[in-house]
């Protein structure tokens, strides 16, 4: 019996939920079941495959900080959260990934609703490799507020014996 990556799940999840009405929102609310805190930002997925992701992160009370913008910490949760799912997305059985070091750059302040892209090649090493994702973070105008630099460990699932 072959096992379903997790990746393969996610891809699987997204192209059932994406297309139905509510599917976005639904698939969104889901993956913040599953990373509770990454979830407690709210961002909304928009787009997924195997190596890219694309959320969107609404401009509201709950992410903002005490200078009327979205608190920086918003901003990294939500990178981290687009790097993931596109390092995840494309994940073949048996394959896990690690976040192991995440470094952010704020440009300007983050107003309005945000989106957040991460293009990276799909991977699937035979042994632990470290892999570097970046997401970029722009404003309704297209101006970048945020660069999320992510590393990853990705690699064989390791089996208890």
């Amino acid at each position: 019996m072959s096992k379903t990556s997790i990746g393969q799940r996610i891809i699987g999840s997204w192209e059932t939920l994406r297309t139905k009405p509510g599917g976005k929102f639904l698939f969104s609310f889901l993956i913040g079941r599953v990373v509770p805190y990454s979830g407690s930002i709210g961002a909304s997925v928009e787009e997924l495959r195997p190596g890219y992701a694309c959320l969107t992160l609404k401009d509201r009370r709950k992410v903002r900080n005490h200078l009327g913008s979205i608190h920086a910490i918003s901003l990294a949760n939500l990178g981290e959260l687009t790097t993931g799912l596109a390092a995840m997305a494309g994940m073949p059985a048996n394959t896990r990934g690690i976040l192991r070091g995440l470094e952010v750059s704020y440009e300007k302040k983050a107003r309005g609703r945000l989106t957040s892209t991460c293009s990276s090649q799909v991977v699937a090493p035979e042994t632990n490799t470290e892999y570097s994702m970046q997401a970029e973070i722009r404003d309704e105008s297209g101006d970048i507020v945020a660069r999320i630099t992510t590393l990853w460990i990705i690699g064989p699932e390791k089996r208890a014996i």
